[in-house]
C-alpha cells in the first residue's frame, strides 16, 4: 500500500512531472491531492473544524494538514499518516514520534483499550494504521480465545418438526401441500448477536485496509471463525443494541476499536462520494488528556485536579451568563480552588525572548489566563500556561505579572512527554502544590540532558 509519513502542518502538492523537488512540502498522486483540495473546500464551506486546509507554497497550490494527527487513508487506499510535530524537536525520529502518539492516545477518552506495551513494540516497525488494526486484532484474538458469546434470538422459518408457535397463516399459504413441514416462530441459541455481527464487519473492513502480512494472515484466520455470523449491515443500528452485561466484558475492547474501524465514533470521516475512513485525532485534545492524567499524579495531597470546569462565566447579560470560562485543568484543596492550568499544544523557543518574537506566545492565551485567574482565584494566586518540553524549551520561563493585578502571576512551564512529568520553577514557587520527589524530579531535569538524549524508559 503506498503512502508517505508527514508531520502536522505540514504541506501537501500535486505530483507534477519536471515540477522542482523543494523542500517545504510532499508530493501526493494527483487523485489524492485532488480528493484532500475537495475535503478541505468542504469543511471550509460547512465551517467545520478543518483537518486539512487550502494554501499556497512557492507558487503552487498545496494542502495542509492541521493540528490533526493519525492517519489519512485516500479512496484509492494512498494512506498518509501525520505524526506530532513534536516529533521532529525531541530527536528520535518517526518511530519516536509514532511511539509517543500511541502512548498519549491511551490517555483520550474511549481509546484506555490500547495495550501500551504492545503497540510501543510495534510502532517503531510498522504504520500507524496497522498499530491500530494489529491492537483491534488483539482483542479479537483475546474473545475467540474465551469463545464467542450466544444469546437467544426470535426467529420465523420453515421446519421440518414444530418448535415454538406454529404461525397459521404463514403455514397455511406455504405448506397446504406439504405435512411434512411447520411454519413456526421460535427462540434460537445462537452467535448471530449485534456485538459478533459488528467484530465481523470489522474484521472484513480491517483486511480491506491492512498491507502487513501477518495482519492479513490472522484476519482471514479470524474471518473463518466468524463465518456463521453475518456483517453487520447496519453498525448504528447494532451499536446501539450492544449489551455488555456479564459474562461480556472482554468484548469491551474490542468493540471499541470496532467502533472507530466501522466509522461510528471514528474522530474524523472522509466523506462525500467516496467512503475514505480517517482515523485523526486533535492533538489539543490528546496534550490535554495527557498531562491531565500525569499532572494528577504529581500532585501532593490533599490537592486534587479537575479536568474542564465550567463554574464561571465571563459575562452576564439579562439574567444569562455568557462566554464560559473553561480551564482545561483546575487544582483544588477541599473544593477550593487554587491554582489554574491550560494546555497548549504549540512549541516554544526560550532563546527568542524579545518583544518581538516573544518566545512565540500568544497574546489572546494570556487575556484568557488573566481572566481565569480573575474568576477562580479572585485575582490573587498562580494560573499556568503548559507546553511540551522540547531542546528549545526545556526550563520554566521568567514568571509574568499583571501590572493592574499585582497579587496575579502567569508561569509558562514546559511538560516533558516523555518521563511524563510538569517541569517546576527552580526557586519553588509552586513547589507547595506538588509532591516533593516529583519536585526534585523536574528541578533536576532542568539542568540534566537535553530531550534528544533522553531515551525512553
Amino acid at each position: 500500500m503506498a503512502g508517505i509519513t508527514i508531520y502536522e502542518f505540514e504541506a501537501l502538492v500535486a505530483m507534477a512531472p519536471g515540477a522542482p523537488d523543494a523542500g517545504g512540502f510532499h508530493p501526493v498522486p494527483p487523485s489524492v491531492f485532488t480528493w484532500l483540495e475537495s475535503q478541505a473546500l468542504r469543511a471550509a464551506e460547512a465551517s467545520e473544524s478543518a483537518w486539512v486546509r487550502v494554501t499556497q507554497r512557492r507558487g503552487r497550490r498545496a494542502v495542509q494538514v492541521t493540528s490533526f494527527v493519525g492517519v489519512i487513508r485516500a479512496p484509492d487506499g494512498f494512506q498518509i499518516e501525520v505524526l506530532p510535530k513534536v516529533g521532529k524537536s525531541i530527536g528520535g525520529g518517526d518511530a519516536q514520534a509514532r511511539r509517543l502518539l500511541v502512548e498519549m492516545l491511551r490517555c483520550l477518552g474511549g481509546f484506555r483499550h490500547v495495550q501500551t506495551d504492545s503497540a510501543k513494540l510495534v510502532a517503531t516497525r510498522m504504520p500507524l494504521l496497522e498499530v491500530f488494526i494489529g491492537e483491534f486484532l488483539r482483542a479479537v484474538v483475546h474473545i475467540v480465545k474465551r469463545g464467542l458469546r450466544s444469546d437467544y434470538r426470535l426467529r420465523q422459518d420453515n421446519v421440518f418438526a414444530l418448535r415454538g408457535k406454529l404461525q397459521m397463516p404463514m403455514h397455511l399459504r406455504q405448506n397446504l401441500c406439504r405435512r411434512d413441514r411447520f411454519f413456526a416462530e421460535f427462540d434460537e441459541f445462537s452467535t448471530n448477536r449485534p456485538e459478533n455481527r459488528l467484530l465481523h464487519a470489522a474484521l472484513r473492513r480491517a483486511l480491506s485496509w491492512t498491507a502487513a502480512q501477518a495482519h492479513q494472515q490472522l484476519a482471514r484466520e479470524l474471518c473463518f471463525v466468524f463465518a456463521e455470523v453475518p456483517q453487520s449491515e447496519r453498525p448504528a443500528v447494532d451499536f446501539s443494541r450492544v449489551r455488555l452485561d456479564r459474562g461480556m466484558g472482554h468484548y469491551a475492547d474490542a468493540l471499541a476499536w470496532a467502533r472507530l474501524i466501522l466509522g461510528d465514533e471514528s474522530p474524523l470521516t472522509g466523506a462525500g462520494g467516496h467512503r475514505a475512513p480517517s482515523l485523526l485525532f486533535p492533538m489539543e485534545a490528546v496534550f490535554e488528556a495527557y498531562v491531565a492524567k500525569h499532572l494528577a499524579r504529581q500532585l501532593a495531597p490533599p490537592f486534587t485536579l479537575r479536568t474542564q470546569a465550567r463554574s464561571f462565566s465571563l459575562v452576564r447579560h439579562q439574567e444569562q451568563d455568557w462566554f464560559r470560562l473553561k480551564p482545561d485543568l483546575l487544582v483544588q484543596e477541599a473544593g477550593k480552588n487554587r491554582l489554574v492550568l491550560d494546555t497548549k499544544w504549540k512549541l516554544l523557543d526560550d532563546s527568542k525572548a524579545t518583544g518581538a518574537d516573544k518566545y512565540g506566545l500568544d497574546q489572546g492565551d494570556f487575556y484568557q489566563l488573566h481572566a481565569y485567574g480573575q474568576s477562580y482565584l479572585d485575582g490573587q494566586g498562580d494560573v499556568v500556561l503548559i507546553f511540551p518540553r522540547t531542546d528549545a524549551f526545556d526550563r520554566a520561563l521568567p514568571v509574568f505579572s499583571f501590572p493592574k493585578s499585582k497579587s496575579l502571576r502567569l508561569w509558562v512551564l514546559p511538560f516533558c512527554l516523555r518521563e511524563r512529568v510538569l517541569v517546576l520553577p527552580t526557586d519553588g514557587s509552586l513547589d507547595a502544590w506538588f509532591s516533593a520527589g516529583h519536585q526534585k524530579l523536574a528541578i533536576a531535569r532542568t539542568d540534566g540532558p537535553s530531550e534528544a538524549q533522553l531515551q525512553v524508559a
